[in-house]
C-alpha cells in the first residue's frame, strides 16, 4: 500500500509509457500540461562569396564514398566552389539507398547474383523506405525538387501476428489500450493517486483515460467499435468483431512491441517517400554534384594525411587534395591503410556492423487490397520475418510488391546465410501463416538482399556499444581528414543521420578553409 500511495506524476507517466508507448505517454503529458517543446536546428551552407570576397578560390576536397553522406557533403561544398572529387568503390552511387527495378542485377559476397524481373512500374526499396516529416531528408527533397507522397507507416487494417494468433492492428490496440486505461482509471478513481495528483490533475487524467481506452460509464473496458467489424456499417449497423478476450489473454499475446512501433519520434505518422522510388534522392544529388566529379569503381587502398593535404590512392589512380571527407562505413574504413593514429583506428573499430535483410515479393494482383482491404501500412509479427510492408503507391494497379520481410541481427543472419531461393521459400512459409495460401501460390517474382553480404558495405548499419569518447572523437577531424555518416549521429540507419553528419563535417571543414583564405 505504501508504494501505491507515493506514486508520483513522473512514476505514473513512466508507467503509461512502458505500457502504451511514447505516444500514450505524450498524450497523458499533454492532458497534464507537461508536453515538451520542440528543438530548433540551423545549418548555414557554404556560399561562393565566402571565398570570392577574399580574392581566392575554394580548396580541393576528395570525398570517399558516394552514398548519401558523401553526395550530401560534395553537394554542399560545391555551393561554395570547392573542387570536389568523389571516389566510389562500387559501380553506382547511393550506397545503402538502393531501389531495384526490372532489368537490374544484384550481386553479393559469396553468393549467387539475382536478376530482377519485376514488371513495369514495380520497384523495391531494398534500403531506406520511409522518411519522417521532421527529418532533414525532407528539406533536401524540397530543395532538389523531388516529389514526395505519403508512406502509410501505420494502418489499422494491417495485422499483428503473435503467438500464432493473427488479429487486425485496430483490434490489438483497442484491447490493450482498453485494459490499461481501465486499470489506471480505477486506481485513480479509488483515490490511490490523490497524494501526488491535484483534484484537477485527477479529473483531467480520468477524462483522458476514458477516451484513450474507450471505457464504459463504470470505467471498465468491455470492448469497443475500435476493435473493428466483420461487417462494416452501411444500411445496417454492422457486426462488430466478437470479444474481447480477458486481460490475461490480451497480455499473453505479447502485442506490446507491435502496437507501439509508431509511437517513437522516428516512426510517427505521417511519414513520406519519394515518388517512384527512394533512389530519386540519389539521382538528384548525383546530378547536382556532377557525374564528372564522381569516379565509380574506385576502391580506395590508402589514405595519407599530410601537413598540407591528403593523398588518397585507389586501384588505378592517386590524387592529393587539400582535405578529405571519409564517409565509408567505419568497419570498412578501419581496414584501409592509413596514418590516422591508434586512437582513431581503435575508434573506427568500436561500432559493430549489424546484419539486415529485406525481400521484395511481386504479385500479379493486389490481393491485400482486394481481399484484406489493406492499403499501405505494416503488419508486425513475432516471426523471423519481423514485418510485412504493403505498398503505399499505385493503389488499384494490377501488379504490386510487398516487402515480405525486413529483419536484422540474428533473423537477418539466418536469412542471409540462405540462398535467394531458400530465403524466398522461408519468407513465403512464414507469410502464409498470416495471409493464407495465396501468399505463396500467386507470387510472380522476388529479390532479396542481405546487407552484410553487400560488397564495400558489409552491414545494414552499425551499433555503438555506447556513445562514448570514440563516438565524439570521430565527430572531429583527424588532421585534414573529416569523417561523416549516419554512424556518427544518433540517427543511425537513417538517411537523415548521413545528411546531418555530412553537414557537420562540411561546416567544420569550411570554417577551417575560410580562416586560412
Amino acid at each position: 500500500m505504501a508504494d501505491r500511495a507515493t506514486l508520483t506524476r513522473r512514476g505514473l507517466l513512466v508507467g503509461i509509457g512502458a505500457a502504451g508507448g511514447a505516444g500514450a505517454m505524450y498524450a497523458a503529458m499533454g492532458a497534464l500540461g507537461l508536453a515538451p517543446a520542440e528543438q530548433d536546428k540551423a545549418f548555414t551552407p557554404p556560399r561562393p562569396g565566402d571565398f570570392t570576397l577574399k580574392g581566392r578560390g575554394a580548396a580541393s576536397v576528395v570525398v570517399l564514398g558516394a552514398g548519401v553522406a558523401g553526395l550530401t557533403a560534395a553537394y554542399e561544398l560545391g555551393k561554395a566552389g570547392y573542387d570536389c572529387t568523389v571516389l566510389e568503390a562500387s559501380g553506382r552511387t547511393g550506397g545503402r539507398n538502393l531501389t531495384l527495378r526490372g532489368g537490374d542485377r544484384l550481386t553479393e559476397l559469396n553468393g549467387p547474383a539475382q536478376d530482377v524481373r519485376f514488371g513495369d512500374g514495380v520497384y523495391f526499396n531494398a534500403g531506406p523506405g520511409r522518411i519522417a516529416p521532421w527529418m532533414v531528408t525532407m528539406d533536401y527533397c524540397r530543395e532538389l525538387g523531388i516529389p514526395i507522397e505519403t508512406f502509410v507507416n501505420t494502418n489499422a487494417a494491417a495485422y499483428v501476428h503473435t503467438n500464432g494468433r493473427t488479429v487486425r492492428n485496430k483490434t490489438a490496440r483497442a484491447d490493450m489500450y482498453g485494459y490499461i486505461a481501465e486499470l489506471l482509471a480505477k486506481a485513480t478513481h479509488q483515490g490511490s493517486l490523490d497524494r501526488r495528483l491535484t483534484k484537477d490533475d485527477r479529473e483531467r487524467l480520468l477524462e483522458f483515460l476514458r477516451r484513450f481506452g474507450d471505457l464504459g460509464p463504470r470505467l471498465a473496458y468491455e470492448g469497443s467499435e475500435r476493435r473493428g467489424f466483420t461487417t462494416y456499417p452501411g444500411m445496417g449497423g454492422g457486426t462488430e468483431i466478437a470479444g474481447p478476450a480477458g486481460l490475461h489473454d490480451v497480455l499473453a499475446a505479447g502485442v506490446g512491441r507491435a502496437i507501439t512501433n509508431d509511437f517513437g519520434y522516428d516512426q510517427a505518422t505521417p511519414m513520406f517517400q519519394p515518388v517512384g522510388g527512394m533512389d530519386a534522392i540519389v539521382a538528384r544529388l548525383t546530378e547536382a554534384v556532377g557525374r564528372d566529379r564522381i569516379r565509380t569503381g574506385a576502391r580506395v587502398t590508402s589514405i595519407t594525411d599530410l601537413e598540407h593535404g591528403v593523398t588518397v590512392a585507389w586501384e588505378g589512380g592517386e590524387l592529393t587534395a587539400d582535405f578529405c571527407v571519409a564517409t565509408l562505413p567505419p568497419h570498412v574504413l578501419a581496414k584501409i591503410s592509413h596514418n590516422f593514429g591508434q586512437k582513431v583506428t581503435t575508434a573506427l573499430k568500436t561500432p559493430v556492423p549489424v546484419a539486415a535483410g529485406k525481400i521484395g515479393l511481386e504479385y500479379g494482383r493486389r490481393w491485400w487490397e482486394l481481399e484484406d482491404r489493406i492499403y499501405g501500412g505494416v503488419t508486425e509479427t513475432d516471426l523471423d520475418i519481423t514485418h510485412i510492408w504493403y505498398p503505399s503507391y499505385d493503389y488499384h494497379a494490377q501488379r504490386g510488391l510487398l516487402v515480405g520481410y525486413y529483419n536484422s541481427d540474428e533473423a537477418a543472419q539466418l536469412y542471409g546465410a540462405l540462398t535467394p531461393e531458400d530465403r524466398r521459400h522461408r519468407a513465403l512459409t512464414q507469410g502464409k501463416k498470416i495471409h493464407g495460401e495465396k501468399y505463396r501460390s500467386e507470387l510472380l517474382s522476388s529479390v532479396s538482399i542481405a546487407w552484410e553480404r553487400q560488397p564495400h558495405l558489409q552491414g545494414g548499419w552499425v551499433r555503438w556499444p555506447s556513445f562514448d569518447s570514440s563516438f565524439t572523437l570521430l565527430q572531429r577531424p583527424s588532421g585534414r581528414v573529416y569523417f561523416a555518416g549516419d554512424w556518427l549521429t544518433h540517427l543511425v540507419a537513417w538517411q537523415a543521420g548521413a545528411m546531418e553528419s555530412a553537414r557537420s563535417a562540411v561546416t567544420q571543414l569550411h570554417q577551417r578553409a575560410a580562416r586560412s583564405a
